[in-house]
Parts: structure tokens; C-alpha cells; sequence
């Protein structure tokens, strides 16, 4: 029997492609999905990657063996393949690795209307199976395959939701990473008032140019530079599958994704006053102020997808952001969507007439450290250590509901949170200013690195 217990993650599978991913293998996650979910389709999409077709192909044929039909969009961003999801009422298969080297791949899974799929919600049930080996459907004729182009319906959607047609002029650098950026963005962005200048549009699974993850510093350094050589208004940068983005301002800096979550929060509260307002706890302490300042109700979650998915259904919420730049919107089925945040932030910049760097300034109340690892041997040692350290301290609080929050009476806090997958421990800082997250971060480092 196998093991596949090394790339069925928490919320997706991923593995390197040819030693723990392979055609024969994939048949089978399809076979067993197809399943898990029944008829009478399965929406399959796959990223640039070289080892995508194929895979993908692989998937369709464990899915027909079971007598349930595929519908196949071919080359998709994430957020365009949970669209299709959401539009045809289907459950749904994307292929890719994200960010990840070329030499891994994966797919996300969800159900009809981009419902996720994970551990608890079908993923270890998948793996059972797959494991075991599926055998083809008994007395069932073979699934069809169709093939079907989401992409114009999904771009037009997009436009929907967001209005730029009365945009002042504007002039946008994209760094697409190689990735499906370079898809989807010129279709998106078609025809409205914004000059797209295009950055590394190519899409090659190899990554020629630089890690597809924006929120790597020293991945969104020839985005920062191009823009201040272009004169541009703004600067978006996407991940490999284009569901994450991440914004720099007209003089290249970047701009907290706790920022645009603020940001984009404001602007569906004005669409829906009194509504619910997700973001995980990790996130700027700015964001629940200002959801509060705009007549929203804000709730705090653990890091995670399933999590702030599972929050949104309970709550109803309308929108939620995360630190690592995801952002999820209930009107694009709860599902997550860069391409529709940047679009966000390019509306309400060219609704007013100052640059990206003063609408900003309104949403970055304070000062972060960005989230720092320190590998350890014993986790929760550390953090025992920690909280004996500052738990005994006046004035502070401490917040279990993922890892370790510790609020200290003069506003700044901590948090730090065990990786599941590796022996790190993750630290985020924030403080009224630089020096004060600075000296925060060193104590704690002090105790976490021994």
C-alpha cells in the first residue's frame, strides 16, 4: 500500500513531480474525488507548469473511470477555477504548486461553489483511497470530457463586482512572475482606462526571473524598480497561480497586505453597511479599528483558508483578508481572488486624485516586523518559555487561539505559531513605530533562538 501521507497537506496535495506525484498516483487522488463527490461533473483547470497538462489528464481519467463527466478550462488561475466552480455549480480540481520550484506540483480541491476541500472536509478520506488504490466504476458508462473557456466570463464577472470604466487614466506595472498572471491580466484589464506595463507575462513553469512569491522582499525588487523608472501610479505582483497579489505604491514601497485588507474592507462595507468583516489574527490591529471606524463588525480568526472560509459561511461575512495577502470576497462564492482585490485598489486609486502612497497612509496605522522564522528543536519549549517570560508581567494578556498572542499594555503585541510542517516557530511583531517592534522582536528572539 502507499504513503501518501508526505503530500496530502492540510488544505491541498504537493508534492515533486516524478517522485512523489506521478501520473499513476494522480488517477487515482481523481478516482477518488470523483467519489468523495459524485456526479455529474468535475471542473479541472492547471497552471503553466510543465508537468500540468499531463497531471491534469491523469486526474480526468480517474474521474471518467468512475462515470462522472469532466469539464476542462485548460490554463487557469486558482481564483479562476474556483469562478468556474462557483459559476457552473461544480466541484472542482486545480492543478499547481503555487509559489513552489518547478519541480513540485499539486492540486487544490473544493466543491460545488468553490467550497473548500480539507482534511476534515474529504482530503483524508482521498487519501484512504488513494492509497488503497481506486478500481474503475462497475456497470457505469465512462465520463465524457469537454473542454470549456472560463476565461472571458471570468474577467467579465470581475468587471462586475468592481467598476473601472471611470477611472482617471492610470498607469499599472504587473510583474506576473511567470505565472498565470500573464493569463488572465490581459484579459481582465482589457479595454478599461489603465496601461498595463508588462512585466516577465511569459508563462514558464521554470520561473526564469525570480520566485513566483510576492511576499518574498527580494522577489518584488525589479517590480519596485520598474515603477519608479516607468513614472508608474502602482505596482501589482502575483503569485504562480495569480490568488494572491501584492501591491507597491508610486515610489515602489510596498504596501502591507494588512493595508489593502483594511482598504478593501472600507469599500465593501460601503456597499454593505453593518457587515461582517474576517481577518486573521496575524493581521494589523488597524484592520479591526477601522472595520469598527466604518460600521463594521470584525472577527478574528485562526491563520488559515479553512478557517476564515468556515467564518465567512458561519457569519455571513462580506469580505476577509489575510497577512499573506490572500483576500476573499462573499460575492466570488467566499473563495479567495488577488485579481479581484487589485482591482480594488486600482478603483478606488483612480476615483480620487492623490497618489497610492496618501490613500494608503489612512489604512497603515502601525509598524510590523513581518513574519520572521527561527528553526528549533523544541517547539513548544519555546514557546512555554515565552509565556512564562511575559505571562507574569503586568497589564499583559495572553491569547491562545492559535499559538501564542501576547498583548502588552502599551498597545504593541506579539504573536507566535508552531509550523505544522517544519521545526520553525513564526513570529509577528507589531509596535507604534519601527524602533519599538524592533526592540520587541529582539527580546522575544532572545528566549525563541536561546
Amino acid at each position: 500500500m502507499r504513503d501518501l501521507s508526505g503530500i496530502v497537506k492540510a488544505y491541498d496535495i504537493r508534492g515533486v513531480v516524478g517522485e512523489q506525484l506521478d501520473a499513476d498516483v494522480v488517477r487515482d487522488f481523481g478516482a477518488a474525488f470523483a467519489r468523495l463527490v459524485g456526479g455529474p461533473a468535475v471542473v479541472i483547470g492547471h497552471d503553466m507548469r510543465e508537468s500540468s497538462p499531463g497531471l491534469a489528464a491523469a486526474f480526468a481519467e480517474g474521474v471518467t473511470a468512475q462515470g462522472v463527466d469532466v469539464v476542462s478550462i485548460g490554463l487557469a488561475s486558482t481564483d479562476m477555477l474556483y469562478f468556474a466552480s462557483g459559476k457552473l455549480d461544480l466541484p472542482g480540481a486545480m492543478f499547481t504548486a503555487s509559489h513552489n520550484p518547478a519541480k513540485y506540483n499539486g492540486i487544490k480541491l473544493c466543491r460545488p461553489g468553490a467550497a473548500p476541500v480539507g482534511q476534515d472536509s474529504g482530503l483524508a478520506q482521498i487519501r484512504a483511497d488513494a492509497e488503497q488504490g481506486v478500481p474503475d466504476a462497475e456497470g457505469v458508462a465512462k465520463g465524457k470530457v469537454t473542454e470549456q473557456d472560463m476565461l472571458t466570463d471570468y474577467a467579465a464577472y470581475l468587471r462586475e463586482l468592481v467598476d473601472l470604466s471611470g477611472s482617471r487614466p492610470l498607469k499599472v506595472v504587473v510583474d506576473a512572475g511567470n505565472g498565470m498572471g500573464g493569463h488572465t491580466v490581459p484579459k481582465v484589464f482589457e479595454g478599461l482606462p489603465i496601461e498595463i506595463v508588462p512585466m516577465y507575462f511569459e508563462l514558464d513553469g521554470n520561473f526564469p526571473n525570480h520566485e513566483a512569491n510576492p511576499l518574498d522582499p527580494k522577489n518584488i525588487v525589479d517590480l519596485q524598480e520598474r515603477v519608479r523608472a516607468e513614472g508608474a501610479d502602482a505596482g501589482v505582483a502575483f503569485d504562480g497561480d495569480a490568488d494572491r497579489c501584492f501591491v507597491v505604491d508610486e515610489r515602489g514601497e510596498p504596501v502591507s497586505p494588512s493595508a489593502i485588507t483594511a482598504l478593501v474592507a472600507v469599500r465593501e462595507l460601503a456597499k454593505d453597511p453593518g457587515g461582517t468583516i474576517i481577518h486573521n489574527l496575524i493581521t494589523s490591529h488597524g484592520v479591526p479599528e477601522i472595520v469598527r471606524e466604518h460600521g463594521g463588525v470584525p472577527v478574528r480568526t485562526r491563520v488559515g483558508h479553512s478557517f476564515i472560509k468556515e467564518e465567512m459561511a458561519k457569519t455571513g461575512a462580506i469580505f476577509g483578508g489575510e497577512h499573506s495577502a490572500h483576500y476573499y470576497f462573499r460575492d466570488f462564492w467566499r473563495a479567495d481572488t488577488g485579481m479581484l482585490a487589485a482591482l480594488h485598489v486600482l478603483a478606488a486609486l483612480g476615483e480620487q486624485d492623490g497618489p497610492l502612497s496618501e490613500l494608503t497612509r489612512d489604512y497603515s496605522r502601525y509598524a510590523a516586523s513581518g513574519e520572521i522564522n527561527s528553526t528549533v528543536d523544541d517547539q513548544q519549549g519555546r514557546l512555554a518559555a515565552i509565556k512564562a517570560e511575559f505571562g507574569g508581567r503586568d497589564g499583559v494578556e495572553l491569547d491562545e487561539l492559535d499559538g501564542l498572542t501576547v498583548n502588552l499594555p502599551d498597545g504593541s503585541w506579539f504573536n507566535l505559531r508552531a509550523s505544522n510542517t517544519e521545526p520553525l516557530l513564526r513570529l509577528n511583531v507589531e509596535a507604534a513605530d519601527a524602533a519599538s517592534v524592533a526592540a520587541l522582536r529582539d527580546e522575544v528572539l532572545a528566549i525563541v533562538r536561546g
